[in-house]
Parts: structure tokens; sequence; C-alpha cells
């Protein structure tokens, strides 16, 4: 088992397996591409771009992440919005072409495109022939094969040090920092964090901001996407 770490999606992103790494790689490096809104090439930063009316015609990636953020946005009675509040129905996809419906709306893929990423690295590991290993994305985990994977909590606030929290096998593992009472679970002021397991990691990154914004770890979507979630007031993941 090989571990090699590459920046990608604004964070570091750490493989470990016995071969395909570059494959790997290059599988997030092409969903970065297409779905983060800081590559001006992005589909994501041309939708962002466009003007009201506007329109464009979207790779199958985005139109899959698109349709499982806007089936989370139901679900989740509008908790999960990719337009961060600027308008979750100023924007719509039919089949692959993307309308913007009015001015001000912006798309944000952060919450769950990193999760896809991660899936689809795993997707291209195996194709290249890697039976076990992972992919870290910055805190967004999964894990495949015969592997169990520790997962550490580092504790700042009592003298440093990680405890072992739990262990990954076959399956994804995602965490998201919030302030207490923010409707913002990507506030960098910390005081808390929540964890989901899930089969993929797109569905583990995503519920974590529901469970954040909605303060359940028992919220009803979780049994829906087979997951677990937790809360952990001090600790930090390590």
């Amino acid at each position: 088992m090989q571990r090699r770490a590459r920046p990608l999606l604004g964070t570091w992103v750490e493989i470990g397996a016995t071969s395909g790494h570059e494959s790997g790689f290059g599988a997030i490096a092409a969903i970065q591409a297409r779905l983060s809104r800081f590559e001006p090439g992005s589909d994501i930063a041309r939708f962002n771009a466009m003007p009201t009316g506007g329109e464009l015609s979207v790779h199958p990636v985005t139109v899959e992440v698109l349709t499982a953020a806007h089936r989370l946005h139901v679900d989740s009675d509008g908790l999960f919005d990719i337009s961060l509040g600027s308008g979750s129905d100023a924007w719509c996809l039919d089949g692959d072409r993307l309308h913007k419906l009015a001015d001000g709306v912006v798309l944000d893929l952060g919450g769950i495109g990193k999760g896809h990423a991660v899936d689809l690295a795993v997707l291209a590991l195996q194709a290249a022939g890697a039976a076990t290993g992972w992919v870290n994305a910055g805190g967004d985990l999964r894990v495949f094969g015969e592997l169990e994977l520790p997962i550490l909590l580092r504790n700042d606030a009592c003298g440093g040090g990680v405890r072992e929290f739990a262990r990954l096998a076959d399956g994804a593992f995602a965490t998201s920092h919030y302030a207490p009472g923010s409707r913002s679970a990507a506030s960098r002021a910390v005081q808390a964090h929540v964890s989901v397991a899930a089969p993929r990691c797109l569905w583990a990154d995503a519920l974590t901001k529901v469970v954040a914004l909605s303060s359940r770890c028992d919220h009803p979507l979780l049994a829906r996407y087979d997951a677990a979630a937790w809360q952990h007031d001090a600790p930090r993941l390590a």
C-alpha cells in the first residue's frame, strides 16, 4: 500500500492504494475542472457569470451532482441549498441544460461535489486495478476493499493527542465544521463538528450539512440513505 498526496479541491487529497494513484488524482482534477466555482471554465462558474435567462449545456457529471443536490433540497425541506440562500428556485435543470431564472443566484457545489469527486476517484482506482485502498479529501473519506481504516479524533482543547473514534470499512465518512446556532454549516468559527457515515461519499458529504443545520443526528434523511451521524462538541478529526 502506497500513500500519496496532492493539493486539489482546495485541500490536500490523500490516496492510499496498491496501484492507480494517477488515475485517482486525474478523476478528482477532472471533477474540480467541471464543478468548482473557482475554476473560470467550469460549468458552475459559467452559470454564475451568466445573465438572467441564460442557459448552458453541462457535463454529465454536473448533471448527476445537480440532480442529487436538488433531490436533497426537496427531501430536506430546503435545508440543503447549493444556492446558499441566493435563490434555490432561481435555477433549473432540463436534461443537460442548466437555466438561470433570476439575477443574483449563484451556485456552490462545495457541500456535495467533493464527496462525489472522492467516489469517482475510488471508481478510477478500481478500474486501474486497485483492489483495496482509500481516498481522503480533507476529511471526506472513502475506503474500499479488504481494509479497515481507523478514524481518529484530535482534541486540542485538552492538551492535544488523538483517540480512535471508529473504524471504517467499505464505506464513506465525512465531517463538517460549524458554529452552533449558525445557519452556515461552513462557518470557520468552529465549536462543533458533525460526522456522517454512508455508503457513498457524495451522500455523507451532503448529509453533514443537513444534520448540522437541523441540529438532528436522527434526521429522517439519514435512514433513507443508510447513513448515521454524530456530533463532536469539542474534539475534531485528526
